[in-house]
Formats: C-alpha cells, sequence, structure tokens
C-alpha cells in the first residue's frame, strides 16, 4: 500500500530499472545492434532516447530550465539520438543515469502530484509528466524486449 506519488514514482523507477536490465551484460557493439531487420531501433539509442525524455520532461518542461538538446538534429527524419554507430557507450549511459538523478530531484521539489507548471502555453501537472514517463518507458521496453531476444535469446522482466 502506497499513496499515488509514492506509486507513480516507484513505478517509473522501476521501469528505469527494466530498461537496464534489457541492457545488462551487452557488449557495445551489440548494444548499437540493429536487431530486427525491419528497424533501426537499438537498445543504445532507446538509453539515449531516454536520457532525452527526462531531460526535456523534467528539466525543460516541469523545471523550467533552459536546457539543449543532447543529440540534437536528424538523420534520415530520424532523431540524432538513436544514431548509434559512433555513439559512446558509457557516455550514454551516465548521461541517461544523471538525467534520471535530476529527473528526480525535480520531482521531489513538488508538494504535491498535482502542482502545475506552463510550458508553451499548456498547463501540465506533475502527476502527468510522472504518468507520461512510465506510459513511454513501458513502450520502449516492449522495444527493447524484442532488441534484447533477437541479439541473444534473453526474454523476462
Amino acid at each position: 500500500m502506497a499513496d499515488d506519488r509514492a506509486s507513480l514514482t516507484s513505478f517509473l523507477d522501476y521501469q528505469r530499472a527494466t530498461l537496464a536490465m534489457k541492457c545488462q551484460g551487452l557488449t557495445g557493439e551489440q548494444l548499437k545492434q540493429k536487431a530486427i531487420p525491419t528497424s533501426g531501433l537499438t537498445l543504445l539509442g532507446l538509453i539515449r532516447h531516454a536520457a532525452s525524455i527526462e531531460r526535456s520532461w523534467f528539466r525543460f518542461a516541469l523545471g523550467a530550465e533552459d536546457v539543449r538538446s543532447l543529440w540534437p538534429g536528424e538523420v534520415d527524419g530520424t532523431s540524432a539520438e538513436f544514431h548509434v554507430e559512433d555513439a559512446d557507450v558509457d557516455e550514454a549511459f551516465g548521461v541517461w543515469r544523471e538525467e534520471c538523478v535530476r529527473a528526480r530531484a525535480v520531482a521531489s521539489s513538488f508538494a504535491s502530484l498535482d502542482d502545475t507548471v506552463n510550458c508553451g502555453g499548456v498547463t501540465i501537472s506533475l502527476r502527468y509528466v510522472l504518468t507520461h514517463m512510465i506510459e513511454e518507458y513501458a513502450r520502449h521496453n516492449g522495444h527493447a524486449d524484442l532488441l534484447r531476444e533477437a541479439i541473444d535469446g534473453a526474454v523476462g522482466e
């Protein structure tokens, strides 16, 4: 039994941990591997995307911090964060972990889940952002599950 805030933050941390687990034990080359023939998605691309969304929703949207894109631009119509051929694996994981720490700090600075901010003319609450982030991670963890299974057969949570 937990209140809404503890439940939402715990579910989000669980989703974060699930993404980390999907990447655990793989080499840099495996993390960069486009394992499904019909997709350019990689596990490292998902890590970089997760760092970007943590930064965008918590630091920019909720925290009103003037932050720049971590991996700006597009390549062939796809966000640059997904193009990992020359990416540094340790850097990507470090950035993601740091953005998660900062996201937790921003979330904890709100007195209530229902506290709101105005972001680009749209009113959003901490509750909305936490719920959206759980959904975002859950969707991408499904992608990560398929990628991991295609790479080395590992399946599970």
